[in-house]
């Protein structure tokens, strides 16, 4: 595989056209921040099954639009060479591509919302990146959060952009125990699993799940060990808490703490057995966040994305606690990227 990589790069640094190309697929990647190209080819190829699956096609166009967009606007503001090459001006675009469709009605007036909704993406990478380097911390995923927030929430107020996935808007609920109630079985459980890595992009799919961990494995051992680690953990946290028996099955409780045993398990620090236990601890209250978060903005009749993952893995960066990180650099624009 090294070797495959390696001559992938020297026929990208004789091709502008594969350049290009390669730092799309590796916006693709970053997404479970992954700097490699195979990876986000792989994310997209599961992404194509999960929409052809649902019978929703507009997710992969609206995924491959978001993409272009989020890069081309980086390019066009001379964003930094290092970071644009590493895709970390892709990976907010695409899951702005992916969310748009999943949760609106897709139309003349909805496909523009996602177009300057994926540019958005990139601006609002640049401008938290410059506010969070002072804390010496990524973005993340919260440009992404915070614009698509924006644009689901517009769809309230515009009668052009037909809701189909989310809301309506309601008090929070306690859940009662006919609704949390369930018989495990190690169908349910390996469904859950799995579906908790494929919903990191939305997408309700057994399949996209597994592509997506196949996907890591080509990246990193470590990073699809915790992603599956993550999912597992925050299943059992979830039923423990009593959680919405659906809700976990369809891996509502897990894409966040998927990204979050990621981020601390194997990305910002090297992998070891207090890492892992730090990671897990993360992974634990990033479930209890979500269910948190999704009391928080039901008035609102939105989803909360990966906001979970992101309040959650600044909250663990910020502290500076003494385990040894991967080597990684703040550039100008405050975004972080391999040393």
């Amino acid at each position: 595989m090294a070797r495959l990589l390696e001559s992938w790069n020297d026929m990208v640094g004789r091709s502008r056209v594969l350049r290009l190309l390669d730092i799309h697929l590796r916006g693709a990647g970053q997404v479970m921040l992954q700097n490699n190209p195979l990876t986000g080819l792989l994310f997209i190829l599961g992404i194509v099954w999960g929409a052809v699956a649902a019978g929703n096609l507009a997710v992969t166009v609206g995924a491959i639009v978001g993409l272009v967009v989020a890069t081309a606007t980086a390019i066009l503001l001379h964003s930094d060479e290092v970071s644009l090459g590493q895709g970390l001006f892709g990976f907010n675009g695409i899951l702005v591509g992916v969310a748009v469709p999943t949760f609106l009605v897709m139309g003349p007036a909805t496909w523009f919302l996602l177009v300057v909704g994926a540019a958005v993406s990139t601006v609002a990478m640049l401008a938290i990146s410059h506010v969070t380097k002072t804390w010496g911390v990524p973005a993340l995923t919260f440009p992404f959060v915070l614009t698509t927030w924006f644009l689901v929430l517009a769809a309230y107020s515009f009668g052009h952009l037909p809701i189909r996935g989310m809301g309506p808007p309601a008090l929070p609920a306690p859940v009662g125990a006919a609704a949390a109630g369930l018989e495990l079985s190690a169908g349910f459980l390996l469904n859950a699993w799995i579906k908790g890595v494929s919903q990191v992009f939305l997408i309700n799919n057994l399949i996209t799940g597994a592509i997506f961990i196949v996907a890591l494995l080509v990246s990193s051992v470590w990073a699809a060990a915790f992603a599956v680690a993550g999912s597992i953990v925050s299943v059992v946290v979830a039923l423990l808490l009593g959680a919405s028996a659906a809700e976990i099955d369809a891996g509502l409780y897990s894409f966040s703490p998927v990204l979050t045993s990621i981020a601390l398990g194997c990305v910002f620090f090297k992998p070891s057995w207090r890492v892992a236990l730090f990671a897990l601890l993360g992974t634990v209250f990033t479930v209890i966040a979500q269910g948190a978060l999704d009391a928080a903005v039901a008035p609102a009749g939105v989803p909360t994305f990966t906001a979970a993952f992101v309040f959650v893995t600044w909250l663990f960066l910020l502290p500076k606690v003494n385990l040894e990180p991967h080597r990684h650099e703040p550039l100008k624009d405050g975004i972080l990227t391999e040393k």
